[in-house]
């Protein structure tokens, strides 16, 4: 082994070491998730929308609309308060409190459609706010979708049969 194979190796192991010595420093300091609270948290905030958008849909229901067209206003009405508190800025507020409570359900991907379009209209209506607007939620259909088209696609082969 030459000098400057010995030396990249000597400089390979020393910052290993420094890594190491960096991660376990770095660990005192890194607080803990408290996975139990944030789990109910989530479960609660989650159920309360949900509870919500029920009721909703059964007072639209109780006034006249059909069960499917209750269910298209209820979800147009979450899509758009989501946007707006999105806009308003209280969404992360109330993500940061209520996680994957808040996220999960349809408000989430109204939230993730609006921040980036919110973050880049400086850009322009076309560049900025339309390049954006799918920028996180883009990736998220095209998988949904070509899940969904591959699942009715071996559906379509097992009837065949």
């Amino acid at each position: 082994m030459t000098d400057r194979e010995s030396a990249n190796a000597a400089n390979t192991v020393e910052k290993k070491e420094i890594a190491k010595a960096y991660k376990k420093y770095s660990k005192q300091f890194t607080p803990r998730p408290k996975y139990f609270v944030n789990s109910v948290k989530a479960f609660i905030i989650g159920g309360l929308i949900c509870a919500a958008a029920l009721w909703l849909e059964n007072r639209f229901i109780a006034s006249g609309s059909s069960e499917k067209d209750a269910g298209i206003y209820v979800v147009i009405i979450l899509v758009m308060l989501a946007q707006l508190l999105t806009g308003m800025g209280w969404f992360d507020t109330i993500g940061k409190f209520a996680g994957a409570g808040v996220i999960v359900p349809i408000t989430g991907f109204a939230n993730s459609m609006v921040a980036p379009a919110l973050e880049y209209k400086k850009e322009g209506i076309i560049l900025g706010v339309g390049a954006k607007l799918f920028s996180l939620a883009g990736p998220v259909l095209v998988s949904g979708i070509t899940a969904s088209m591959l699942i009715g696609f071996v559906y379509w082969i097992i009837e065949l049969f």
